[in-house]
């Protein structure tokens, strides 16, 4: 509780473990959402394996969702800026998956 408790001038530290601060890779989000929470599942898909694990779960109250998206706006505006656009392929839906699963070499 010591990491959540208010400091003076009302902010508060946030701690990042080395476990956490490495990192999950997921290439995959699927989103659900009910009238009280937004669920996040990050998904990690590879090549030529049929089945694939969520990685982790991230569970949100629907004002903090939205907060997260004007926050991911915003980053993807600013490193549009400093890198060029992202460029996303025209044709297909915009939910499927990088690359075709069920295809894939090992």
């Amino acid at each position: 509780m010591a990491n959540e408790e208010k400091n003076q001038g009302g902010q508060f530290q946030i701690e990042l473990t080395p476990e956490i601060a490495q990192g999950v890779y997921a290439n995959m989000a699927l989103i659900a959402h009910s009238s009280s929470e937004v669920i996040l599942d990050f998904v990690r898909i590879l090549p030529g394996v049929p089945k694939a694990n969520v990685q982790s779960r991230i569970i949100l109250a629907p004002e903090h969702a939205k907060r997260l998206m004007y926050a991911l706006q915003d980053n993807i505006s600013k490193y549009e800026q400093n890198f060029g656009p992202i460029h996303m392929p025209e044709d297909g839906p915009r939910t499927v998956a990088p690359f075709n699963v069920n295809k894939g070499d090992a």
